[in-house]
């Protein structure tokens, strides 16, 4: 049985994640923003293998809050998911900078900043794995238009779990960056390619089958390696 943390959990892939790792058995911490968490996650604590922890991924003393939280505690798997899409303008010629630079600060800094604090969780368990929800629109091979502000901050994403990478393998943690989907979800929209439930399956099915041999690369939800 796996013992998972997972970020953004209130809605979407997130509380999707949730709900499958329950079924499969694991061990979850679920986080959420705010003091009171929502009912989307409360609803399913009938079991006793969910914790529901708050968060601001942006906030160091809330991530050091957290890591207080749950010291002494095996954490085998870890799910940066919390993300933005961004400010409403984020075009070339029309950026909403102070946007631009929470996206940043969500979507890029955090995931570091938290990996960092449960680095001693994740030393307690046998085969310690990251995963940080990306987007193959932070991919520099991919050619396309607007939404910069998504783009430059998964892109960055990309690169510091890429390093990550190679700075905690002498440890055996693998860590990937992943593309979870063109997802129906309030970010996806309802013209998305794949349903929620589809998405955080295959994520699920990866982070049981991945090993430190992958760490380090991109992959998608489906488990295939994506280009860079």
């Amino acid at each position: 049985m796996n013992t998972v943390l997972i970020t953004g959990a209130a809605r979407g892939i997130g509380l999707e994640l949730v709900k499958q790792f329950l079924e499969s058995g694991s061990q979850v911490f679920a986080t959420y923003r705010g003091n009171t968490p929502p009912a989307s996650l409360t609803d399913l604590l009938s079991t006793n293998r969910l914790s529901l922890r708050p968060l601001e991924v942006t906030d160091q003393n809330s991530i050091e809050a957290l890591a207080v939280l749950l010291e002494g505690i095996s954490i085998d798997i870890v799910i940066n998911n919390a993300g933005i899409i961004g400010p409403k303008d984020q075009s070339y010629n029309k950026m909403d900078v102070k946007g631009w630079i929470e996206a940043f600060e969500i979507n890029t800094v955090a995931p570091l900043m938290l990996t960092n604090a449960l680095l001693p969780n994740l030393a307690m368990s046998d085969r310690p794995r990251v995963i940080t929800i990306t987007s193959q629109m932070g991919a520099l091979n991919r050619e396309s238009k607007g939404m910069l502000a998504y783009r430059s901050s998964k892109a960055a994403a990309n690169k510091v779990m890429q390093v990550l990478a190679l700075e905690l393998k002498e440890q055996n943690v693998t860590v990937c960056p992943v593309h979870p989907g063109w997802v129906k979800t309030d970010m996806g929209g309802e013209n998305a390619e794949i349903s929620v439930e589809e998405s955080a399956q295959g994520i699920v099915t990866l982070a049981n089958n991945i090993t430190i041999a992958d760490t380090g690369k991109f992959l998608t939800w489906e488990g295939k390696e994506h280009p860079w």
